[in-house]
């Protein structure tokens, strides 16, 4: 039998064949490692969750919480808003007559109360001319005097026919014209005088003065739109403030009945500075800003409350007599609405649908779904879940934070390795003492010139006798 001999390009091309059959075995074998791995990959991180649930669980062990007891207690019903200080009455006193202004008698930031002489402008046309007003009715009442008795004569004449009726009606006349006279000559006097006494500027109101707009020596008019000093009343003073267009009914409802008390905070936004009571409500809503204005007037004794500032008020408008009061962080909120867990027999809570009347950083009132006797837990619901056992701590036992970080204690290991390198360093130190010190001898023993001392030499070198 004949075999063709094999030729150099089929043994190329087996050897190609060959090549791609390894390749393609050896991708096979790759891509199941990759399947395996990834399979293997997947399987553990799934489970690592589920094993940590159940670490984490354990249900065998109870959840460490707080809890407290309902409270039977009268709630009073604030409604919240801002306002504004702003005072009962504030005047710019001007002068009502021209002059020169010779005396300023108030300081800046002083307590004035009315009719106080604030300033005084010079006095001497305006007492001139009441001079000459008091001087013409006397020239007038002189000249009625003598027409008096004229008239008497003449009635005389005139009854007793010596003279005519005429001329004692004309005498009559004349009398009455002069009286009339007289009493514009009095009214011209009060005008004076009126006039004078504006040359002393008093002032209007009792309050807080502001600063001086003009000094003494200058020059003030009537029509001065500054004035002298403007004058506000502190005490007592009023805040205006604004409400929810939706609070109008309940205001109106609890204003009817009686005086509503208001309150006015602080700055850090909790302490009571004043209270006061509600004086006013306007007759129209803002239709800007859908707000109802109010205003209340306080006090002030203290002087806590400057026209001008911005504060936090609250209105109160009724009181609960007789409410169920729990601490706010006992009501949680879920899917459905709100809720607290109650601790039952065993210590094994439950959650307990609850309706909130009312609440603020600290006490919710529950209208219903919990009584005086239950026991609601307060703290500790990372862990809590319906049905589960509690262990119930007491008050003191809550952790407090720390003001600073505290210094964490170093391991053992790490201890042991600081010992070891201090007395390194120590042994090292010592040994450089002892060599410095051999060094130091041996040359102190090079220098000498005879042989090296004996036991009965000293130390420094030198022979003894």
């Amino acid at each position: 039998m004949l075999f063709k001999p094999e030729t150099k390009q089929d043994a190329k091309e087996g050897t190609a064949r060959r090549s791609r059959g390894r390749g393609f075995v050896m991708t096979l074998i790759t891509l199941a490692i990759l399947g395996g791995l990834g399979y293997f990959g997947w399987t553990v991180w799934h489970q690592q969750p589920q094993q940590a649930n159940g670490r984490n669980q354990r249900p065998d062990l109870p959840v460490p919480v707080l809890a407290a007891t309902p409270r039977i207690q009268d709630v009073p019903v604030y409604l919240d808003g801002v306002g504004a200080i702003r005072a009962l009455n504030t005047v710019t006193v001007r002068s009502q007559v021209d002059g020169k202004l010779i005396a300023v008698n108030f300081t800046e930031g002083q307590d004035v109360k009315k009719g106080d002489v604030l300033g005084e402008i010079d006095p001497a046309i305006y007492q001139a001319q009441y001079d000459q007003a008091v001087a013409k009715k006397a020239q007038d009442q002189a000249q009625l005097a003598n027409q008096r008795i004229d008239l008497a004569r003449y009635e005389q004449l005139a009854a007793s026919n010596a003279g005519s009726k005429q001329q004692a009606d004309t005498q009559r006349a004349l009398v009455a014209q002069t009286e009339a006279l007289v009493k514009a000559d009095q009214a011209a006097i009060d005008n004076a005088a009126a006039t004078l006494s504006y040359t002393k500027i008093v002032a209007p109101i009792s309050g807080r003065a502001g600063l001086r707009q003009v000094d003494q020596g200058n020059i003030i008019h009537a029509s001065d739109t500054t004035g002298l000093v403007v004058i506000t009343q502190l005490q007592p003073i009023a805040v205006w403030f604004s409400l929810p267009q939706q609070q109008i009914m309940r205001v109106n409802a609890a204003a009817a009945k009686g005086t509503l008390p208001v309150d006015v905070f602080g700055n850090d936004g909790v302490t009571v500075i004043d209270t006061g009571k509600l004086t006013g409500i306007d007759n129209q809503v803002d239709q800007t800003t859908g707000t109802l204005k109010l205003k209340a007037e306080f006090p002030n004794a203290n002087y806590q409350l400057w026209p001008g500032q911005f504060v936090n008020v609250r209105l109160k408008v009724e009181t609960l007599t007789q409410a169920l009061v729990v601490p706010t962080s006992a009501v949680q909120r879920g899917p459905i609405g709100t809720f607290s867990y109650v601790i039952g027999a065993d210590n094994i809570v439950s959650a307990r649908a609850v309706t909130v009347t009312q609440q603020n950083e600290h006490d919710a009132v529950i209208a219903s779904g919990l009584s005086a006797s239950d026991r609601v837990v307060t703290t500790g619901f990372a862990n809590l879940s319906d049905g589960s056992k509690v262990f119930v701590g007491r008050d003191d036992q809550t952790p407090s934070a720390d003001l600073a970080p505290r210094k964490r204690p170093r391991a053992p290991d790490a201890q042991k390795k600081d010992g070891a390198k201090e007395d390194q360093k120590d042994g090292q130190g010592k040994d450089g003492e002892f060599r410095a010190k051999r060094k130091s001898s041996e040359g102190d023993q090079k220098g000498q010139t005879g042989p090296a001392p004996g036991p009965g030499a000293s130390g420094s070198g030198v022979k003894q006798p």
